[in-house]
Protein backbone atom coordinates (compact mmCIF):
# COMPACT_ATOMS: atom_id res chain seq x y z
CA UNK A 1 0.00 0.00 0.00
CA UNK A 2 1.19 3.52 -0.78
CA UNK A 3 1.97 5.56 2.37
CA UNK A 4 -0.94 7.91 3.02
CA UNK A 5 -3.45 5.88 0.98
CA UNK A 6 -6.08 4.01 2.98
CA UNK A 7 -7.93 0.84 2.07
CA UNK A 8 -11.74 1.18 2.11
CA UNK A 9 -13.35 -2.11 3.16
CA UNK A 10 -17.04 -1.11 3.29
CA UNK A 11 -17.95 -2.74 -0.03
CA UNK A 12 -15.96 -5.97 0.26
CA UNK A 13 -18.74 -8.20 1.57
CA UNK A 14 -21.28 -6.68 -0.81
CA UNK A 15 -19.18 -7.43 -3.88
CA UNK A 16 -18.54 -10.94 -2.54
CA UNK A 17 -22.25 -11.77 -2.99
CA UNK A 18 -22.48 -14.28 -5.84
CA UNK A 19 -26.16 -13.82 -6.80
CA UNK A 20 -26.77 -10.70 -8.86
CA UNK A 21 -29.99 -9.62 -7.11
CA UNK A 22 -28.51 -9.99 -3.64
CA UNK A 23 -25.33 -8.30 -4.81
CA UNK A 24 -27.26 -5.28 -6.13
CA UNK A 25 -29.08 -4.81 -2.81
CA UNK A 26 -25.91 -5.29 -0.75
CA UNK A 27 -23.86 -2.90 -2.88
CA UNK A 28 -26.57 -0.24 -2.65
CA UNK A 29 -26.66 -0.52 1.16
CA UNK A 30 -22.89 -0.45 1.51
CA UNK A 31 -22.69 2.43 -0.96
CA UNK A 32 -24.90 4.48 1.34
CA UNK A 33 -22.35 4.11 4.13
CA UNK A 34 -19.51 5.14 1.84
CA UNK A 35 -21.50 8.16 0.74
CA UNK A 36 -22.07 9.27 4.33
CA UNK A 37 -18.36 9.12 5.08
CA UNK A 38 -17.32 10.96 1.92
CA UNK A 39 -20.00 13.66 2.18
CA UNK A 40 -19.27 14.33 5.87
CA UNK A 41 -15.51 14.43 5.48
CA UNK A 42 -13.10 17.07 4.16
CA UNK A 43 -13.22 18.23 0.56
CA UNK A 44 -10.49 18.00 -2.00
CA UNK A 45 -8.75 21.31 -2.73
CA UNK A 46 -9.52 21.82 -6.41
CA UNK A 47 -10.86 20.08 -9.52
CA UNK A 48 -10.44 21.05 -13.18
CA UNK A 49 -11.54 19.22 -16.32
CA UNK A 50 -9.09 19.17 -19.24
CA UNK A 51 -10.69 18.30 -22.62
CA UNK A 52 -8.60 16.06 -24.86
CA UNK A 53 -10.57 15.14 -27.99
CA UNK A 54 -13.96 14.54 -29.57
CA UNK A 55 -14.83 11.32 -31.39
CA UNK A 56 -17.69 9.45 -33.05
CA UNK A 57 -19.25 6.53 -31.21
CA UNK A 58 -22.10 4.16 -32.14
CA UNK A 59 -25.49 5.23 -30.79
CA UNK A 60 -26.42 1.62 -30.00
CA UNK A 61 -23.52 1.45 -27.55
CA UNK A 62 -23.96 4.93 -26.06
CA UNK A 63 -27.59 4.27 -25.10
CA UNK A 64 -27.78 0.46 -24.89
CA UNK A 65 -29.99 0.45 -28.04
CA UNK A 66 -32.73 2.16 -26.00
CA UNK A 67 -32.80 5.50 -27.89
CA UNK A 68 -35.27 5.87 -30.77
CA UNK A 69 -33.21 7.85 -33.25
CA UNK A 70 -32.02 7.16 -36.81
CA UNK A 71 -28.54 8.63 -36.24
CA UNK A 72 -26.03 5.75 -36.12
CA UNK A 73 -23.41 7.78 -34.27
CA UNK A 74 -23.12 10.31 -31.48
CA UNK A 75 -20.24 12.64 -30.72
CA UNK A 76 -18.36 12.16 -27.45
CA UNK A 77 -16.01 14.61 -25.76
CA UNK A 78 -13.29 12.82 -23.82
CA UNK A 79 -11.82 14.69 -20.86
CA UNK A 80 -9.05 14.24 -18.31
CA UNK A 81 -9.69 15.43 -14.75
CA UNK A 82 -7.09 17.15 -12.58
CA UNK A 83 -7.59 16.80 -8.82
CA UNK A 84 -5.57 18.58 -6.13
CA UNK A 85 -5.96 17.28 -2.58
CA UNK A 86 -4.26 16.83 0.76
CA UNK A 87 -2.91 13.43 1.73
CA UNK A 88 -2.12 13.55 5.47
CA UNK A 89 -1.38 17.25 5.11
CA UNK A 90 0.78 16.90 2.00
CA UNK A 91 -0.32 18.46 -1.31
CA UNK A 92 -0.95 15.88 -4.04
CA UNK A 93 -2.07 15.93 -7.69
CA UNK A 94 -3.99 13.24 -9.56
CA UNK A 95 -4.71 13.03 -13.28
CA UNK A 96 -7.68 10.80 -14.07
CA UNK A 97 -7.77 9.57 -17.70
CA UNK A 98 -4.70 11.26 -19.22
CA UNK A 99 -5.32 9.40 -22.49
CA UNK A 100 -2.72 9.30 -25.26
CA UNK A 101 -5.04 10.49 -28.05
CA UNK A 102 -2.72 9.43 -30.87
CA UNK A 103 -2.04 6.05 -29.30
CA UNK A 104 -5.78 5.43 -28.89
CA UNK A 105 -6.21 5.37 -32.68
CA UNK A 106 -4.67 1.88 -32.65
CA UNK A 107 -7.70 0.55 -30.74
CA UNK A 108 -8.97 -2.17 -33.13
CA UNK A 109 -12.62 -1.05 -33.03
CA UNK A 110 -11.79 2.58 -33.85
CA UNK A 111 -9.14 1.63 -36.42
CA UNK A 112 -11.75 -0.44 -38.27
CA UNK A 113 -14.34 2.33 -37.97
CA UNK A 114 -11.92 4.89 -39.41
CA UNK A 115 -11.20 2.52 -42.28
CA UNK A 116 -14.92 1.96 -42.93
CA UNK A 117 -16.09 5.57 -42.63
CA UNK A 118 -12.98 7.14 -44.08
CA UNK A 119 -10.46 9.33 -42.30
CA UNK A 120 -12.04 12.48 -43.76
CA UNK A 121 -15.38 11.73 -42.10
CA UNK A 122 -13.91 10.91 -38.70
CA UNK A 123 -11.49 13.84 -38.83
CA UNK A 124 -14.40 16.23 -39.49
CA UNK A 125 -15.90 15.20 -36.17
CA UNK A 126 -12.65 14.80 -34.24
CA UNK A 127 -11.43 17.92 -32.48
CA UNK A 128 -8.04 18.02 -30.83
CA UNK A 129 -7.71 20.27 -27.81
CA UNK A 130 -4.44 21.70 -26.53
CA UNK A 131 -1.93 19.11 -25.33
CA UNK A 132 -2.37 18.11 -21.72
CA UNK A 133 0.99 19.61 -20.75
CA UNK A 134 -0.10 23.02 -22.08
CA UNK A 135 -3.36 22.86 -20.18
CA UNK A 136 -1.52 21.95 -16.98
CA UNK A 137 0.91 24.83 -17.51
CA UNK A 138 -2.03 27.26 -17.65
CA UNK A 139 -2.89 26.07 -14.15
CA UNK A 140 0.66 26.55 -12.96
CA UNK A 141 1.60 22.87 -13.02
CA UNK A 142 4.46 20.97 -14.64
CA UNK A 143 4.48 17.24 -15.50
CA UNK A 144 6.79 16.74 -12.49
CA UNK A 145 4.02 17.96 -10.16
CA UNK A 146 1.74 15.00 -10.87
CA UNK A 147 1.80 12.37 -8.11
CA UNK A 148 -0.77 9.87 -9.38
CA UNK A 149 -2.37 8.89 -12.66
CA UNK A 150 -5.30 6.51 -13.07
CA UNK A 151 -7.86 5.51 -15.67
CA UNK A 152 -11.46 4.47 -15.21
CA UNK A 153 -10.49 1.47 -17.37
CA UNK A 154 -7.84 0.53 -19.93
CA UNK A 155 -9.96 0.54 -23.10
CA UNK A 156 -8.17 2.51 -25.87
CA UNK A 157 -5.12 3.19 -23.67
CA UNK A 158 -1.50 3.08 -24.82
CA UNK A 159 0.66 3.37 -21.70
CA UNK A 160 4.06 3.38 -23.37
CA UNK A 161 4.26 7.16 -23.55
CA UNK A 162 2.82 7.54 -20.06
CA UNK A 163 5.13 5.12 -18.23
CA UNK A 164 8.09 5.15 -20.60
CA UNK A 165 9.64 2.00 -21.99
CA UNK A 166 12.37 -0.22 -20.55
CA UNK A 167 14.55 0.28 -23.63
CA UNK A 168 14.51 4.05 -23.12
CA UNK A 169 12.95 4.72 -26.52
CA UNK A 170 10.02 6.52 -24.91
CA UNK A 171 10.46 8.72 -21.81
CA UNK A 172 7.95 8.96 -18.96
CA UNK A 173 5.33 11.61 -19.46
CA UNK A 174 4.88 12.37 -15.74
CA UNK A 175 8.20 11.42 -14.16
CA UNK A 176 7.09 11.44 -10.50
CA UNK A 177 3.67 9.84 -10.93
CA UNK A 178 2.52 6.41 -9.83
CA UNK A 179 -0.06 4.60 -11.99
CA UNK A 180 -2.90 3.15 -9.90
CA UNK A 181 -3.83 0.07 -11.94
CA UNK A 182 -6.48 -2.55 -11.06
CA UNK A 183 -4.58 -5.84 -10.82
CA UNK A 184 -7.24 -7.96 -12.55
CA UNK A 185 -7.48 -5.74 -15.63
CA UNK A 186 -3.72 -5.24 -15.84
CA UNK A 187 -3.37 -9.01 -16.02
CA UNK A 188 -6.33 -9.43 -18.40
CA UNK A 189 -4.48 -7.27 -20.90
CA UNK A 190 -1.87 -10.03 -21.31
CA UNK A 191 -4.43 -12.62 -22.42
CA UNK A 192 -7.53 -10.93 -23.81
CA UNK A 193 -10.83 -12.72 -24.36
CA UNK A 194 -12.27 -12.29 -27.89
CA UNK A 195 -15.02 -10.05 -26.44
CA UNK A 196 -12.31 -7.75 -25.03
CA UNK A 197 -9.91 -7.55 -27.95
CA UNK A 198 -11.71 -4.87 -29.98
CA UNK A 199 -11.26 -2.28 -27.23
CA UNK A 200 -7.69 -2.75 -26.00
CA UNK A 201 -4.58 -1.48 -27.77
CA UNK A 202 -2.84 -4.84 -28.11
CA UNK A 203 0.68 -3.59 -27.43
CA UNK A 204 -0.40 -0.73 -25.17
CA UNK A 205 1.70 -1.89 -22.23
CA UNK A 206 4.34 -3.86 -24.09
CA UNK A 207 7.79 -3.17 -22.70
CA UNK A 208 6.65 -0.43 -20.30
CA UNK A 209 8.54 0.45 -17.15
CA UNK A 210 6.66 -0.98 -14.18
CA UNK A 211 8.66 0.44 -11.27
CA UNK A 212 5.91 3.00 -10.57
CA UNK A 213 2.91 0.81 -11.40
CA UNK A 214 0.90 0.12 -8.25
CA UNK A 215 -1.43 -2.86 -8.72
CA UNK A 216 -4.55 -2.41 -6.60
CA UNK A 217 -7.22 -4.88 -5.58
CA UNK A 218 -10.10 -3.13 -3.88
CA UNK A 219 -11.18 0.38 -2.92
CA UNK A 220 -8.95 3.27 -1.89
CA UNK A 221 -9.22 6.61 -0.11
CA UNK A 222 -6.38 8.58 -1.69
CA UNK A 223 -6.68 11.58 0.63
CA UNK A 224 -9.06 14.30 1.73
CA UNK A 225 -12.22 14.12 -0.37
CA UNK A 226 -10.87 11.61 -2.93
CA UNK A 227 -11.88 7.95 -3.29
CA UNK A 228 -11.13 5.48 -6.09
CA UNK A 229 -13.68 2.66 -5.91
CA UNK A 230 -14.03 -0.47 -8.02
CA UNK A 231 -17.07 -0.44 -10.32
CA UNK A 232 -16.61 -3.63 -12.35
CA UNK A 233 -18.66 -4.71 -15.33
CA UNK A 234 -17.73 -2.45 -18.22
CA UNK A 235 -14.31 -4.05 -17.76
CA UNK A 236 -13.01 -6.42 -15.10
CA UNK A 237 -11.11 -3.66 -13.29
CA UNK A 238 -13.36 -0.69 -14.00
CA UNK A 239 -13.08 1.99 -11.32
CA UNK A 240 -14.79 5.28 -10.55
CA UNK A 241 -13.27 8.41 -9.03
CA UNK A 242 -15.40 10.09 -6.34
CA UNK A 243 -14.71 13.64 -5.18
CA UNK A 244 -16.11 15.72 -2.31
CA UNK A 245 -16.46 19.30 -3.58
CA UNK A 246 -18.24 22.54 -2.68
CA UNK A 247 -21.18 21.46 -4.86
CA UNK A 248 -21.37 18.03 -3.27
CA UNK A 249 -20.04 14.61 -4.17
CA UNK A 250 -19.20 13.92 -7.83
CA UNK A 251 -18.31 10.69 -9.58
CA UNK A 252 -16.31 10.30 -12.81
CA UNK A 253 -16.86 7.21 -14.91
CA UNK A 254 -17.44 5.83 -18.39
CA UNK A 255 -20.14 3.41 -17.26
CA UNK A 256 -22.56 5.88 -18.84
CA UNK A 257 -22.20 8.44 -21.61
CA UNK A 258 -24.30 11.35 -20.34
CA UNK A 259 -26.39 12.47 -17.37
CA UNK A 260 -29.37 10.62 -18.85
CA UNK A 261 -27.53 7.30 -18.46
CA UNK A 262 -27.93 7.47 -14.66
CA UNK A 263 -31.42 9.08 -14.73
CA UNK A 264 -33.12 7.60 -17.82
CA UNK A 265 -36.65 7.90 -16.42
CA UNK A 266 -36.23 11.69 -16.53
CA UNK A 267 -34.60 11.75 -19.97
CA UNK A 268 -35.93 13.76 -22.90
CA UNK A 269 -34.03 11.54 -25.35
CA UNK A 270 -36.75 9.68 -27.19
CA UNK A 271 -36.96 6.06 -26.12
CA UNK A 272 -34.87 6.07 -22.98
CA UNK A 273 -37.64 6.74 -20.48
CA UNK A 274 -40.24 4.47 -22.10
CA UNK A 275 -37.80 1.58 -22.55
CA UNK A 276 -36.62 1.77 -18.95
CA UNK A 277 -40.16 1.99 -17.59
CA UNK A 278 -41.18 -1.09 -19.56
CA UNK A 279 -38.14 -3.05 -18.43
CA UNK A 280 -38.04 -1.66 -14.85
CA UNK A 281 -34.52 -0.29 -15.26
CA UNK A 282 -32.95 2.57 -13.30
CA UNK A 283 -29.84 3.11 -15.45
CA UNK A 284 -28.73 2.74 -19.08
CA UNK A 285 -25.35 1.12 -19.70
CA UNK A 286 -22.58 2.30 -21.95
CA UNK A 287 -22.92 -1.07 -23.63
CA UNK A 288 -19.99 -1.65 -25.97
CA UNK A 289 -18.77 -4.59 -23.87
CA UNK A 290 -21.19 -7.46 -23.18
CA UNK A 291 -18.97 -9.31 -20.71
CA UNK A 292 -20.60 -8.43 -17.39
CA UNK A 293 -23.74 -6.36 -18.02
CA UNK A 294 -25.51 -7.19 -14.75
CA UNK A 295 -22.42 -6.27 -12.75
CA UNK A 296 -22.04 -3.00 -14.68
CA UNK A 297 -25.67 -2.19 -13.86
CA UNK A 298 -24.94 -2.74 -10.15
CA UNK A 299 -21.86 -0.51 -10.41
CA UNK A 300 -23.95 2.29 -11.90
CA UNK A 301 -26.47 1.96 -9.05
CA UNK A 302 -23.53 2.25 -6.64
CA UNK A 303 -22.42 5.43 -8.41
CA UNK A 304 -25.94 6.91 -8.16
CA UNK A 305 -26.03 6.04 -4.46
CA UNK A 306 -22.78 7.79 -3.57
CA UNK A 307 -23.03 11.08 -5.49
CA UNK A 308 -25.23 14.12 -4.90
CA UNK A 309 -28.04 15.50 -7.03
CA UNK A 310 -27.47 18.20 -9.64
CA UNK A 311 -28.58 21.46 -8.04
CA UNK A 312 -30.04 22.98 -11.21
CA UNK A 313 -31.76 19.72 -12.16
CA UNK A 314 -32.30 17.56 -9.04
CA UNK A 315 -33.79 14.67 -11.02
CA UNK A 316 -30.24 14.01 -12.23
CA UNK A 317 -27.15 12.92 -10.30
CA UNK A 318 -23.62 14.29 -10.31
CA UNK A 319 -22.06 11.54 -12.40
CA UNK A 320 -19.60 13.05 -14.87
CA UNK A 321 -18.98 10.84 -17.93
CA UNK A 322 -15.30 10.76 -18.84
CA UNK A 323 -16.50 10.57 -22.46
CA UNK A 324 -19.69 12.66 -22.60
CA UNK A 325 -22.26 12.80 -25.39
CA UNK A 326 -21.97 16.27 -26.88
CA UNK A 327 -24.79 18.01 -28.82
CA UNK A 328 -24.03 17.58 -32.51
CA UNK A 329 -25.65 18.01 -35.92
CA UNK A 330 -24.42 14.47 -36.55
CA UNK A 331 -26.92 13.14 -34.01
CA UNK A 332 -30.28 14.99 -34.11
CA UNK A 333 -32.60 13.95 -31.30
CA UNK A 334 -29.75 12.62 -29.16
CA UNK A 335 -28.87 15.72 -27.17
CA UNK A 336 -28.61 14.89 -23.45
CA UNK A 337 -31.24 16.43 -21.20
CA UNK A 338 -28.42 18.18 -19.34
CA UNK A 339 -24.75 18.43 -20.30
CA UNK A 340 -22.23 18.66 -17.47
CA UNK A 341 -19.32 19.88 -19.61
CA UNK A 342 -16.93 20.43 -16.71
CA UNK A 343 -16.38 20.13 -12.97
CA UNK A 344 -14.84 23.24 -11.45
CA UNK A 345 -14.11 23.35 -7.74
CA UNK A 346 -11.80 25.32 -5.50
CA UNK A 347 -8.65 27.32 -6.09
CA UNK A 348 -5.50 25.53 -7.15
CA UNK A 349 -2.68 25.92 -4.64
CA UNK A 350 0.95 26.39 -5.59
CA UNK A 351 2.85 23.10 -5.52
CA UNK A 352 6.18 23.05 -3.74
CA UNK A 353 9.08 22.83 -6.20
CA UNK A 354 10.49 19.33 -6.42
CA UNK A 355 14.17 18.55 -6.56
CA UNK A 356 15.40 19.10 -10.10
CA UNK A 357 12.21 20.84 -11.24
CA UNK A 358 11.58 24.51 -11.83
CA UNK A 359 9.10 26.15 -9.45
CA UNK A 360 5.62 26.32 -10.92
CA UNK A 361 3.94 29.75 -10.86
CA UNK A 362 0.69 30.11 -8.98
CA UNK A 363 -2.32 30.77 -11.17
CA UNK A 364 -5.44 32.28 -9.66
CA UNK A 365 -8.59 30.32 -10.48
CA UNK A 366 -12.18 30.87 -9.37
CA UNK A 367 -14.31 28.26 -7.71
Amino acid sequence: MIPGVERVADLDLAWAETHHGAQLRAVRRAGGRVRERLAAGPRCIAVRTLPLTTLVYPTRYAFWSAAFAPAPFVTLTHRCVLVQFFQRGELKHLLFNPTDVDGARATPFFARMIERLGRTMTDLVAKRFDPLEQQLARHGLAPEDIDYVAFDHFHTQDLRGLLGTEDGARPRRFPNAKLLAPKCEWEDWDDLHPLQRAWFVRDGKLGVRTDDVVLIDGDLALGDGVMLLRTPGHTSGNQTLFLATASGVWGISENGTCADSWSPLESRIRGLSSTCKKQDLDVVLNANTPELGAVQYTSMVLERTIVDRVRRAPAFVQMFPSSEVTPSLLAPGLTPTIVHGAITHGELARPRARSGASPSPHVQATA
